[in-house]
């Protein structure tokens, strides 16, 4: 660059390194995971939002209790039912919480917490079941797109952040690459 030549201010953050694409998957990226840690929180400790006080895992509740139990809609329902409340059931999700959210948010293993985060979301997709015009009792399920909803969204901006190496911009995501186990198994970044 000659002296004087201003960089208009829209690129001024590019000229120091750092694309606004870049900032704008890394604001994406630790939003997902607040969505992720906060539902952990919430479950773990009832903060009267989606888990009433009292009621949270600490206090002896089951954080998929209440959702596996009330599916009403679609081929897996009995076994979600099933799955309902039981105790390992209860510590996968929640360590898929903490670990998806604590991933997102750092910058860190966006890969694995890429594919963790989608196998939970095509889980809750079929618990949900999109598909489902009327849940089993009869009454209108309410489902508004019969294929794709929140939980596909999901799964694609993790993946699309884990494949635009989200985390190396206000995360630990190159520092993670470089630490050798991890170096030596990419499938970890």
């Amino acid at each position: 660059m000659t002296s004087g030549t201003q960089i208009p201010a829209h690129r001024a953050g590019e000229a120091a390194g750092v694309s606004m694409t870049a900032r704008v998957l890394a604001v994406v990226r630790i939003v997902t995971g607040f969505i992720f840690l906060w539902a952990f929180l919430d479950k773990a400790f009832g903060w009267s939002y989606a888990t009433g006080s009292g009621k949270g895992w600490v206090d002896g509740g089951s954080p998929t209790k209440g959702f596996l139990s009330g599916v009403a809609a679609g081929p897996f329902q009995s076994a979600f039912h099933d799955l309902a409340g039981a105790g390992w059931a209860n510590w996968l999700f929640m360590l898929g919480l903490l670990g998806i959210g604590v991933a997102m948010v750092s910058g860190v293993a966006l890969r694995l917490a890429a594919a963790a985060g989608t196998a939970m979301m095509a889980l809750m997709w079929a618990a949900e079941w999109p598909p489902a015009r009327h849940l089993s009792d009869g009454t209108l399920s309410m489902s508004s797109n019969p294929i794709v909803d929140y939980h596909i969204v999901y799964a694609l901006v993790m993946t699309a952040l884990a494949v635009g190496c989200a985390g190396n911009t206000w995360g630990f995501g190159r520092i993670w690459a470089k630490v050798p186990f991890v170096h030596r198994n990419r499938w970890l970044i």
